[in-house]
C-alpha cells in the first residue's frame, strides 16, 4: 500500500506538520514525526476529517482577524491620546528641562512609528496602552548611542539564528544547507542538477576548489546550499562552511562506500549540531550498494530511519535526477522542524562565506546575510576590511539595490579580501567603518602578541624534544579537596624524581575550571589540569581564544603518563646499529657498469642498497663501508630476503673472493623513555 509522508500530508492540507501530528496523535496514531509515513487509508481519513474543521476555522480566523482590525482602528487615537496624556501628567511633575526632553522623545516616537509604517494608516498599528509603551520603549532603546557590535557582543554569536519570541517584523528564511562528502563523490555535480547549472566542467580537476552559495527555488520555499571543497587540502574551509548551516547534506558514493573524508564530513556536522540528511549518490551504477553504505553509517552513529534510527537517508542519483525530489522534500521538512527566522529591520550581520579579487571590480565577497537588510551604498566592515557597497549582486549573477536575511549575496567595494568565516556588520559611515576595522586589526595583532608564548601541551612537548624548555607549569583543578591536595602531591613528587624538567605547580583548586584559572594559565604559561571537573562552554570559549588548552582526565595515572612523555621528550634518542641480514659470496664477475660484482644468496635476513656492509673472510674483517648497488639478474632492487640470490657491488671494494661473508647493519634511533619504577627510585632510562 502507497505511503504519505506526514510532511507532504501537511502541506497538502495547509498545516504546520507539528498541528497535524497532534491531530493524527487524537486520532490513535501516536508517536510520529514530521519524517513518519502513514498509509493512503489513514490519509484520507485524515483529508475528509479535517476539511471541514480547517474552513471552520478559517472562517473563524477571518472574522477574528477582522474584529481585531476593527478594534484596533478604534483603540488608535484614545490611545494616543492617553500616551500624551500621561506623558503630559509627568512632565507638569518634573522641571523645565525635562518637560522639553519629554516632547522631545514623543515627537521621536511618532517619527520612529510613521517611518515603520505605524501611523493612522496602518490598521493595525496600536492595539493598546501596552503595546504603545513596547515601542516607545523599543524606540528610546534604539535612539542611544550604540557602540560597535564586536565590542559589546562575540562577534561569532551575532551569526547566529535567532531565537525566543519573534518581532513583528520577523520573516521566515531558508534553511542553509551544506554538501559534504568524500572528494569525486557528487557533491558539486547534486548541486548542479538541482539548480540547473553546470559548475563542475569548470572546477580544477572536476574537484571544487572554493567555498560557492546558491538557491534553489521550490515552489514558495527557497533553499541555500553551500558548496564545500571536496578536496583534504580544504579541511579547515569545509568546517567554516559547517559552521553557518542549519542542515547539512551528507553525499555517498554508493559504489565506493564511506571515505576518509566522509568521516571528516560527519565529525564537521555533529560539530556543529545540525541534522544530517545522507545523500547516497550514484545509485545507478551496476556496482551501487545502498544496503552497504547504510551499515557502514552505523559505525559512525547515524541509523537510517528504516532501521528505527533518526538518520534520513535518500537514494539519489545526480546524473539521472533519480531521487532529487525526495531529497528536496526532506530538506524542507527538516527545516519547517527547525522553524528558522530572521528580522529584516534588525541591525544588519552577514557571515563572508569567500572573497577574492575581480579584475575590472576589486576586492569581491559572497556574504550570507543572517540578520538585517543590505544596500547599495551602505558602509561595511568586515573584519580588518570595510568600504561603502558599490554593487550588489545575488548568485546568478543579477545587480540587486538591496538584499534582506537569508541570502547569499556578492559584494563589491571593500578595501580587501576578508577570511571566509569572518563577521561582516554594518557603520553609520565609511569612517566609521574604517575605524572599525583598524580596531578590529588591533585587537587581532593584540590577540597574537598575547597566546603568542600561551602554553598548550602539544606544544610543549615539541619544546622538550627541541631543549628549549625546561619547566612545566601546571594549574590543577579536581573535584574534591583531597583529590587536588593528592594530584598536587604526586606532581611534586614525580618533580624530585625527573631531573630533565622542572614541574611547577602553580595553582590547585577546587570545582570547575574559570575564567580566573584560565587568565591565570595565560599570565604563568601554564597548561590546565581538570581533575573529574568540566569547564562551562564560555571558559572554553575563553581558553581557546587565549591559546590556552584544558586537559581533562578521569584517571591520576592518565596525568602522570603524560607529564613522563614531556619529560622523555627531552631525551635525546640512543643511535643504534641494528643488524638486518647475512649473505655469502658465490661467485665474482665484471659488469662494466658496476666493476666487480659479488654474486651472493642471502642466508638471514635481508640486504638493502645503503645499509652499512661488513665483508668477513676467515673470521676476520677485511671491509668496512656501504651497500651502493644491489640486483637481482639485471633489475634493480631495493631488498632481497633469504634465501634470495642477487648481485652486490661496492664502490669502494672490489676484492671479492668466493666464501666471503657480508653482514649488514642499519642505523636506528631509539626513543629513550623515563619509567618510574618505585617511590623511592629515580626515573631510569629505557632504549
Amino acid at each position: 500500500m502507497a505511503k504519505v509522508r506526514v510532511f507532504s500530508l501537511a502541506k497538502e492540507l495547509g498545516l504546520k506538520s507539528s498541528a497535524l501530528i497532534k491531530a493524527l496523535a487524537h486520532m490513535g496514531v501516536p508517536n510520529l514525526t514530521p519524517a513518519s509515513a502513514i498509509d493512503e487509508d489513514t490519509a484520507t481519513t485524515v483529508r475528509e476529517l479535517l476539511a471541514e474543521q480547517l474552513t471552520k476555522v478559517r472562517e473563524r480566523t477571518k472574522e477574528a482577524e477582522d474584529a481585531a482590525r476593527q478594534e484596533a482602528q478604534a483603540a488608535q487615537k484614545a490611545g494616543v491620546d492617553a500616551v500624551r496624556a500621561a506623558a503630559d501628567a509627568e512632565a507638569d511633575a518634573t522641571v523645565e528641562e525635562e518637560i522639553k526632553q519629554r516632547e522631545e522623545e514623543l515627537a521621536l516616537l511618532e517619527r520612529e512609528m510613521a517611518g515603520h509604517g505605524f501611523g493612522p494608516s496602518h490598521p493595525g498599528a496600536y492595539t493598546s496602552i501596552e503595546e504603545i509603551e513596547r515601542r516607545m520603549a523599543e524606540v528610546e532603546a534604539s535612539a542611544e548611542p550604540k557602540q560597535q557590535p564586536d565590542a559589546v557582543t562575540p562577534l561569532p554569536e551575532l551569526a547566529k539564528r535567532l531565537t525566543g519570541t519573534r518581532p513583528d517584523s520577523a520573516v521566515e528564511v531558508p534553511p542553509v544547507i551544506t554538501v559534504l562528502g568524500h572528494v569525486d563523490h557528487g557533491k558539486t555535480t547534486l548541486l548542479d542538477a538541482l539548480r540547473s547549472t553546470d559548475v563542475v566542467t569548470g572546477e580544477s580537476g572536476g574537484i571544487t576548489q572554493h567555498i560557492g552559495a546558491s538557491e534553489l527555488e521550490v515552489g514558495d520555499k527557497r533553499v541555500v546550499f553551500i558548496d564545500t571543497p571536496g578536496h583534504e587540502a580544504f579541511t579547515a574551509i569545509r568546517a567554516r562552511g559547517a559552521q553557518v548551516n542549519d542542515i547539512a547534506v551528507l553525499i555517498v558514493a554508493a559504489d565506493d562506500g564511506i571515505m576518509p573524508q566522509t568521516v571528516e564530513a560527519i565529525g564537521h556536522a555533529k560539530a556543529a549540531d545540525v541534522p544530517i540528511i545522507v545523500a547516497v549518490n550514484k545509485c545507478d551504477l551496476p556496482a551501487a550498494d545502498p544496503e552497504r553504505v547504510k551499515q557502514q553509517l552505523l559505525e559512525h552513529e547515524l541509523v537510517p530511519e528504516e532501521w528505527g534510527g533518526d538518520t534520513i537517508v535518500v537514494e539519489i542519483s545526480a546524473i539521472t535526477k533519480q531521487g532529487l525530489d525526495e531529497l528536496v522534500d526532506m530538506l524542507l521538512l527538516v527545516a519547517e522542524v527547525q522553524e528558522l527566522w530572521a528580522d529584516p529591520e534588525a541591525d544588519f550581520v552577514g557571515v563572508v562565506i569567500e572573497a577574492g579579487i575581480a579584475t575590472s571590480e576589486g576586492s569581491v565577497a559572497t556574504v550570507l546575510i543572517r540578520n538585517g537588510t543590505l544596500h547599495v551604498g551602505d558602509s561595511i566592515v568586515a573584519g580588518s576590511n570595510h568600504g561603502r557597497v558599490r554593487r550588489l549582486r545575488d548568485w546568478r549573477g543579477n545587480s540587486a539595490k538591496e538584499m534582506g536575511p537569508g541570502r547569499p549575496v556578492e559584494i563589491v567595494g571593500l578595501s580587501g579580501t576578508p577570511d571566509a568565516g569572518e563577521i561582516a556588520t554594518l557603520t553609520d559611515s565609511p569612517r566609521a567603518a574604517r575605524e572599525a576595522a583598524t580596531a578590529h586589526e588591533e585587537r587581532a595583532w593584540q590577540r597574537d602578541i598575547e597566546t603568542s608564548h600561551a602554553a598548550v601541551l602539544r606544544e610543549l612537548f615539541a619544546g622538550m624534544i627541541s631543549g628549549e624548555v625546561e619547566q612545566l607549569n601546571v594549574i590543577v583543578k579536581a573535584d574534591v579537596y583531597g583529590s587536588a591536595q593528592a594530584l598536587e602531591a604526586k606532581l611534586l613528587e614525580l618533580d624530585d624524581q625527573i631531573e630533565e624538567v622542572d614541574i611547577e605547580v602553580i595553582h590547585a583548586g577546587v570545582g570547575p575550571v574559570n575564567e580566573s584559572d584560565v587568565m591565570l594559565a595565560r599570565a604563568s604559561e601554564a597548561i590546565i589540569i581538570s581533575f573529574h571537573v568540566q569547564a562551562p562552554q564560555s571558559v572554553r570559549q575563553t581558553a581557546e581564544a587565549a591559546g590556552i588548552e584544558i586537559r581533562v582526565y578521569d584517571v591520576i595515572y592518565e596525568i602522570i603518563d603524560d607529564i613522563i612523555a614531556a619529560a622523555s621528550g627531552l631525551l635525546k634518542p640512543v643511535i643504534e646499529q641494528r643488524a638486518i641480514g647475512k649473505a655469502e659470496v658465490l661467485q665474482t664477475f665484471r659488469s662494466s657498469r658496476a666493476g666487480v660484482v659479488a654474486g651472493c644468496r642471502v642466508t638471514e635476513g635481508s640486504l638493502q642498497p645503503g645499509a652499512k656492509m661488513t665483508v668477513i673472510r676467515d673470521g676476520e674483517v677485511i671491509y668496512d663501508g656501504i651497500l651502493d648497488s644491489l640486483r637481482h639478474f639485471d633489475q634493480d632492487v631495493s631488498q632481497i630476503e633469504a634465501p634470495g640470490e642477487c648481485g652486490v657491488a661496492c664502490a669502494g671494494f672490489r676484492q671479492w673472493q668466493i666464501g666471503d661473508i657480508i653482514e649488514a647493519s642499519v642505523e636506528v634511533e631509539v626513543e629513550r623513555r623515563l619509567s618510574i619504577t618505585s617511590d623511592d627510585a629515580r626515573p631510569h632510562e629505557q632504549g
